[in-house]
Parts: C-alpha cells; structure tokens; sequence
C-alpha cells in the first residue's frame, strides 16, 4: 500500500463525514471532502464515484444504511441510486465478515430502521433469503411475518436504549422463526422432536451461507425454538422442569412476542 500524503489518504475514505481529521497540535478540524457540511444537511454522500466504490467493497452499501439510521441522516440521491441494484454483489462477500456487519446493523440500537431501509433499498434478501422469501410470500392477512421481524427488532432496540443486555441468539432465533416454521411443516413421518432439531439444522445450514453464526449463538438459538413445545405445558412435571431451564427466560420471552403478534 501507498499512503500518500494526508490529502490523499482522505479522498480514499468511503464518505464525506468519514474524511475529517483532527490536528492535535492546532486543535483544529481538516475537512477535505466536505464533510462538516454534510453533517449540517444531515447528509451521507460517498466520495467518488458511488457505482465504482461499491463495486470497490460492496459493503460500504451496508455501511451507508447504517449511518443513516444510526444517526437519522438522508442519504444523498447519487450515492443511494446504485444500491437498489448492487446489492447482488454482497453474495462472494465472506460470511464471517456478513455476520459482523448484521451484529452492527441490528443489535446497535437501530435495528428497526435500519430493518425498513434494507428494505427499501432491497438488501435485506441478500442478508437473510429465507426470512425475506417468508415475508414475500406471507398469505396471512395481517402480514404476521414482517410483523413478527419488526417486534423482535423493536423490542432488541427498546433493551438497549434502557441499558439490558441483548444477545444475537435471540434476535436471530426470531428472524429465522418462520423459515423454521416453513421447513418444519415440509418434514414428514418423525416425531415432534427430532422433526424440530432436523429443520432447525437445515435452517440453520442455509443461513450460515449468507452470514456464518458462531456454535455459542446456534446452540441457545435451538434451545429457545425447543422450549417453545414445552413452554406449552402447563401442568405436570415437566412444567417445573422448564422453569429450571437456563433458556427459560429468553424462550419465555419468545413466546411473549409470538403473543404480541
């Protein structure tokens, strides 16, 4: 790599409020792209040409969704318009680095927004296909699908704006409830429990495609689907059993949202 020179090290920067820099001998802030004004009008704009620094790192597209729900900026027409049909070159990105930037995207505080603006910009089925085809092909007159999403991300948006602890296993066991769902209803002759563990596994196998979840959140993800069957007991013994479960309060809470919606 050639760094250059200050200047030149800026105009690589994906977007103008990313390409200021402060001096700490003279206190002073260096703006080389604009970007102090474009903080005024609330405005994401890539530097360059848009179309060329995404096919540069097509996650910068990802990148511009999430500054402008994080902080409630527009992005500007020119670096918005090639999103709606770029968003094919996120697929040869590596999963791992996919799930990173779905941890970003929707466990920073924003998800919901950011949620609609995947949306609106198309992107959304690039990070989580099944999901997305269940929400497209919802028959259901109140859309349950996409109302189900919005909750779990409303509801992982409300925990951290009040300071609690929020774990991906349980906004992902959400996102991937009626996919699982879906699989579960194609599984024929098996028992209950290991229909479950076979469509939560090939659910789970298409998704790592997109964006690799790590052991630590796919076992407690399985865990909060199994315990919704048990959850439906109510008497017995195997009733208190559950409440002794280590995902007993997350499942609980799962079923909560189910309820809501």
């Amino acid at each position: 790599n050639v760094y250059g020179n200050v200047t030149e090290d800026a105009m690589r920067r994906d977007f103008t409020i990313n390409a200021m820099y402060y001096n700490i001998s003279g206190f002073t802030i260096h703006d080389f792209a604009g970007g102090i004004e474009d903080i005024e009008k609330r405005n994401i704009r890539m530097i360059g040409d848009p179309q060329a620094r995404y096919r540069e790192d097509p996650v910068r597209m990802l990148r511009a969704i999430r500054f402008a729900a994080k902080l409630d900026f527009e992005i500007d027409p020119a670096t918005a318009e090639p999103i709606h049909t770029l968003g094919h070159l996120l697929e040869p990105i590596p999963a791992a680095r996919m799930f990173e930037e779905v941890l970003k995207l929707l466990l920073s505080g924003n998800g919901e927004e950011t949620y609609y603006l995947l949306r609106d910009f198309d992107l959304f089925k690039f990070l989580f296909p099944a999901t997305d085809a269940a929400i497209e092909n919802d028959q259901t007159e109140d859309f349950q699908v996409e109302d189900f999403v919005i909750l779990a991300l409303r509801n992982s948006d409300e925990r951290i704006a009040q300071g609690k602890s929020v774990t991906p296993a349980y906004l992902l066991a959400a996102l991937l409830w009626h996919p699982l769902q879906q699989r579960l209803s194609q599984i024929r002759n098996m028992p209950p429990i290991p229909a479950m563990h076979q469509a939560a596994q090939d659910v789970i196998l298409q998704q790592v495609k997109r964006t690799s979840i790590p052991k630590r959140f796919t076992i407690p993800m399985k865990e909060i689907w199994d315990m919704q069957a048990r959850l439906e007991k109510k008497k017995g013994k195997k009733a208190s059993e559950a409440a002794e479960h280590p995902r007993f309060r997350a499942s609980y809470d799962f079923v909560l949202l189910r309820e809501q919606c």
